[in-house]
């Protein structure tokens, strides 16, 4: 145990980390060099998650809950958007503001919050509190948007949770412009389910941005900013930038803040803000980061250092670098919640921290559901997303031949997702999941074959053909080969794919 040292005694920041930062140089290096003008941390020195739920065994639940299910889709949906807290404010105020009921951590930033959020939980269960977790979009259950305690709540107490606060979403309705939409009731479904639990904090994902996202009625005692890049440029921003300015706007008065590593102008306006409400800043690379990291079986050992200090030979079981960054931010997350860096100079137990770790699962991030050949599903769905799960690809699979199969939403940038992917994949497999946002499946080919070639480009419209043939091209290099099949380019083309997989 270490004391908390005293100004004069602390070394400079980049010396401390120099050896972190050159670790770091395909991340963006540059951050190391911006000067914050806010205080920053710096001191020397759970539960197993429950998988996606399926639909319900008792034929009356299942009833009642697509009956749900049905009022919720009848609302504005989540590519409809009013940039306002109004709607939700005024709910949260007829309920009784269930939101101020519990301290929150609250995550935002491009790529890497959902997995983010689950490893935060986990951490926070592993240290005996309860948790309440809120995340989206879903992966094949509307039910896994809202936990406790590191499991989706039961299809009846969803149900139940809605019928409850259902008058009061009515009375605002009536109050209001325009009535609330799908994500904004279910984000007051959130906080209400986690009141009546009650929860000791909630865990909560921004739907899309920050200032004026639906879950920004909490005042998080912790803000998260993971990794941002160019995503829904038409309501953020053009520039990371732009969008980092409209993401800081879960940063309150006097909070914590933890800062994934990120590009200099994003970085800029995420600082800006925090001096503009005298948080505290805790930044990847400086006061906390990635020591070390081996690939190992189902994962890779990484070495974290916090904001107490080291936490050796922490297993995680999920691939890629991305997912020991997203690791590094939610300990931070965690450390800054119990007060490591500013009440307590100590680090949290490791034995549980790395208990923690390994139990944390990431449902449809690089995650295998077949073997023989074997078939991975990713919910990649912009450029930088596909970016590093190439990589995670490349370093935790030895595949000779790899099928893409990809279906992606017609407003995301899919020309520079294919070229992400491009590299890996031998041939891609273009098709279309079931939603109205889906692309096209003869537009989403023609730009496949602009990037590709049309020789390593083959079309099928449904889902359950395009598995099959990437399987069958994947087998073609024999059963003891080295073919497989990634699944991407949509959190909703991965859902699909998992059920009709056989998982849920």
């Amino acid at each position: 145990m270490s004391d908390l040292p005293h100004e004069n005694d602390q070394p400079d920041p980049l010396d401390a980390f120099e050896e972190l930062i050159a670790e770091e140089t395909d991340r963006d290096p540059d951050l190391a060099v911006i000067e914050a003008g806010s205080r920053t941390l710096r001191t020397q020195g759970g539960p197993p998650q429950a998988d996606v739920p399926a639909r319900p065994e008792d034929p009356e639940v299942d009833r009642a809950l697509r009956e749900v299910e049905a009022e919720l889709a009848g609302r504005w949906g989540e590519t409809k958007l009013e940039p306002s807290v109004s709607r939700i404010a005024a709910l949260m105020d007829v309920l009784g503001e269930p939101q101020r009921s519990y301290p929150s951590i609250h995550i935002t930033g491009t790529n890497g919050k959902t997995s983010t959020a689950r490893m935060i939980e986990a951490l926070l269960g592993a240290f005996e509190l309860r948790t309440g977790r809120y995340t989206s979009p879903h992966v094949q259950s509307v039910t896994e948007r809202i936990s406790l305690d590191g499991a989706p709540i039961s299809a009846g107490r969803f149900i139940e949770t809605y019928q409850d606060i259902k008058p009061y979403i009515e009375m605002v309705d009536g109050m209001q412009e325009y009535r609330l939409s799908f994500f904004e009731v279910l984000t007051a479904m959130a906080y209400a389910a986690f009141a009546d639990a009650p929860v000791d904090v909630a865990v909560v994902e921004v739907g899309m941005g920050g200032s004026w996202d639906a879950t920004n009625v909490i005042d998080g005692d912790v803000a998260v900013v993971t990794p941002i890049a160019l995503d829904h440029t038409d309501r953020l921003g053009a520039t990371p930038g732009e969008i980092a300015a409209e993401k800081g706007g879960i940063i309150k008065q006097d909070a914590t803040v933890i800062l994934a590593q990120q590009p200099v102008d994003a970085a800029q306006a995420l600082l800006k803000k925090a001096v503009e409400v005298d948080a505290t800043v805790a930044r990847e690379g400086l006061e906390f980061g990635v020591v070390a990291r081996q690939v190992a079986v189902g994962g890779q050992l990484v070495t974290l250092r916090g904001l107490g200090g080291e936490y050796p030979e922490v297993y995680l079981p999920l691939h890629g670098a991305h997912q020991a960054h997203n690791a590094a931010v939610a300990l931070a997350a965690v450390e800054a919640f119990f007060g490591v860096g500013s009440v307590r100079a100590e680090a949290l137990d490791i034995d549980t921290v790395r208990k923690a770790f390994a139990a944390v699962s990431s449902p449809g991030r690089l995650e295998v559901v077949r073997r023989s050949p074997t078939v991975v599903l990713d919910a990649a769905h912009n450029p930088a997303g596909a970016e590093v799960t190439a990589e995670a690809v490349r370093e935790a699979f030895d595949f000779t031949r790899l099928i893409g199969v990809v279906g992606a939403s017609a407003d995301k940038n899919v020309r520079g997702l294919l070229e992400a992917f491009e590299p890996i994949f031998a041939e891609v497999v273009v098709t279309q999941n079931s939603t109205h946002r889906a692309m096209d499946t003869d537009e989403l080919a023609a730009i496949a074959v602009e990037v590709f070639g049309e020789e390593r480009v083959q079309v099928e419209p449904r889902l359950p053909e395009a598995l099959e043939a990437a399987i069958t091209l994947a087998e073609e290099e024999g059963e003891f080969a080295g073919g497989g099949v990634l699944v991407t380019g949509s959190v909703i083309t991965v859902g699909e794919a998992r059920l009709l997989l056989g998982k849920g």
